[in-house]
């Protein structure tokens, strides 16, 4: 009887042990771990982080880090070669979803548009991945680069067709600049090189003449008529005289890109720069601007008229008045300067 008693308790002792057990191994794997407000939160994760400094890193959102140790070292999370990446943790996540999480890189929906200079573009994607302004910089004008896709550190901006794309955040600057040099071959269809082809431009070309007519309206149903008063201009060798090539000029040579000018004086216009195309004929030696898809498109697929001049209209804002000879621009013009005058913007 005494042995039986004994073999009882000792039954009840293991039994209750091992729920004990059961719970604290289940509450360590199953329980909740998470300790912050949000619904959910990403953690960033830099290339060549150890699993020391991933825990520093998630410190934060964690609840209990010991309970969160056991899982890892069960999934062999430590061992894990690549830890670097952008990962998503939801409120209320227990230790093994977390580890789970932490082994899926969630890319980033990377978006640009509209940069005036590949300085502005680099600080623009380094703001989204993890390679900074600098090393972005720094690949973009690599010269074996750039000698073996046909570009110069003046043009190579033409390279980044503004869209969105998606990337891991952990991509280095190389990685980054490689896919958007494929990303440009895409770009550049058959049927694009053709009509490009047609125009007597390369592709190169007709991003330098988009970046003038994305910068001369902001209406997407003008943009051909734009584009096709500047082919006219080129087709019978006159110069571009297009105001957001001055702009940029004067920019250029100040230094000051964060200047806003409303108004192109006459000064303005003796600037010395491979830029102006009021001095220099032809097309500048870059893009002024990113162009999108939408003035790139106009370039390709101008309107077929035989307007030379146009100027901002005072009666129908955002859009332009053409003109066919220089004394029916002259007429428009003069609306024009009576109009910003009366506004009484003079810079």
């Amino acid at each position: 009887m005494k042995f039986k008693k004994i073999a009882s308790i000792f039954s009840v002792v293991l039994i209750t042990g091992l729920i004990v057990y059961g719970y604290i191994l289940y509450r360590d794997i199953f329980g909740v771990n998470t300790k912050f407000a949000e619904s959910e939160v990403y953690v960033y994760i830099p290339t060549d982080a150890n699993y020391e400094e991933v825990k520093k890193i998630i410190a934060p959102y964690i609840q209990d880090m010991s309970r969160f140790e056991m899982v890892a070292n069960k999934k062999s999370y430590p061992e894990k070669t690549e830890k670097a990446g952008r990962f998503l943790l939801k409120k209320g996540m227990n230790s093994n979803e977390i580890v789970n999480s932490l082994r899926l890189n969630n890319p980033v929906n990377l978006a640009f548009n509209n940069q005036e200079r590949l300085e502005n573009f680099a600080g623009r994607i380094g703001s989204q991945i993890e390679a900074d302004s600098l090393s972005l910089l720094t690949a973009f004008k690599d010269k074996k680069f750039l000698e073996e896709n046909g570009f110069t550190e003046e043009n190579v901006l033409s390279m980044f067709v503004p869209n969105s794309y998606e990337f891991f955040w952990n991509t280095s600057a190389i990685k980054f600049r490689d896919k958007m040099a494929k990303e440009y071959r895409k770009f550049w269809t058959e049927a694009r090189l053709a009509k490009a082809k047609k125009l007597k431009l390369t592709p190169i070309q007709v991003s330098i003449l988009a970046s003038i007519v994305h910068k001369e309206t902001v209406k997407r149903d003008e943009r051909p008529k734009v584009a096709g008063v500047y082919l006219n201009r080129l087709s019978t060798g006159m110069k571009l005289e297009a105001d957001p090539t001055v702009i940029y000029a004067v920019k250029l040579k100040s230094g000051d890109f964060n200047q806003v000018i409303k108004r192109v004086l006459n000064k303005d216009l003796e600037t010395d720069s491979p830029y102006n195309t009021y001095k220099y004929e032809g097309l500048p030696p870059g893009p002024i601007a990113m162009p999108d898809i939408t003035a790139l498109d106009a370039v390709l697929n101008p309107e077929k008229h035989n307007y030379i001049y146009f100027c901002a209209s005072v009666t129908n804002f955002g859009y332009h008045e053409f003109a066919v000879t220089p004394a029916q621009h002259e007429v428009n013009r003069q609306k024009y300067v009576a109009w910003i005058s009366k506004q009484g913007i003079k810079r």
